[in-house]
């Protein structure tokens, strides 16, 4: 690896690692270098991939990239009926905030993935099922503003989407607390320490079992539709193009409301 990165360093004309320590890491030219890297590499892959399945050497690999809800909720239901129609296609299933699966479709380190209204001109986007928010607790509660309020970690769609629905209502929380999950979120909610904007998919069971309550407040449910998301400007294989179509087939929201 040492003489492979002094040969491409050799060939930009530049350093791209330096020494740090008992390791190396990488300098400024490495840093703004890395991207670009990447995206080839992850191009590479895809078309190596793209080779294979179209020889019928090997099943379909299809790397998918969700946001946590959708990753937790949604897709492992979706991947189990696909893989019915499909046996043998190999999913591989990565779950990460809003930034995370932006970032991995850009680098062309995944297929596909699962979110949110894509930003910009690098992804396309279409939606294939609503997301409600609904505010949550383990009591009705009609303080909204005198409540604790549960955030998401930064970079969360969910997390932006609480701070504007805050912002737009005029509530000013006399504290916040940030937990890392769905799961920690509604541990929190399940022992009341404090309410939260949440999607409807993340807590239907707990509802339907009474250990939590949907809170009444205006402009909620706040419906934000999920995303499937593509990069755009490269081919898209015919097995992805499958998963995808079969994402946005009529009996996905079908699927999903059976494993809820």
């Amino acid at each position: 690896m040492s003489a492979a990165l002094g040969a491409l360093a050799r060939e930009l004309g530049v350093q791209l690692v330096e020494r740090e320590g008992r390791g190396v890491r990488l300098t400024e030219a490495g840093v703004a270098f890395e991207p670009y890297a990447a995206e080839v590499l992850g191009l590479l892959d895809q078309g190596r991939q793209a080779a294979v399945e179209a020889d019928g050497v090997r099943k379909a690999r299809i790397r998918v990239v969700a946001v946590n809800t959708a990753g937790e909720y949604l897709l492992p239901p979706l991947i189990q009926a696909y893989r019915r129609e499909h046996p043998g296609a190999e999913i591989l299933l990565e779950i990460g905030n809003r930034a995370t699966v932006f970032e991995r479709l850009t680098s062309h380190r995944a297929d596909v993935g699962v979110g949110g209204r894509p930003p910009g001109h690098e992804l396309d986007g279409s939606p294939f099922l609503d997301n409600e928010l609904i505010v949550v607790g383990r009591e009705p509660s009609t303080d909204l503003d005198g409540a604790t309020w549960l955030l998401r970690e930064a970079g969360s769609g969910t997390r932006a989407a609480t701070e504007r629905f805050l912002t737009e209502r005029g509530l000013e929380p006399p504290e916040q607390l940030t937990l890392g999950s769905n799961g920690a979120v509604k541990q929190a909610l399940a022992i009341g320490l404090g309410v939260s904007l949440i999607s409807a998919h993340a807590v239907v069971r707990e509802l339907r079992a009474g250990q939590l309550v949907q809170i009444p407040a205006a402009g909620t449910p706040l419906v934000r539709p999920w995303y499937v998301l593509l990069p755009r400007g490269v081919p898209t294989r015919p097995a992805v193009q499958g998963f995808c179509d079969f994402l946005r087939s009529s009996r996905a929201p079908e699927i999903i409301e059976g494993s809820l």
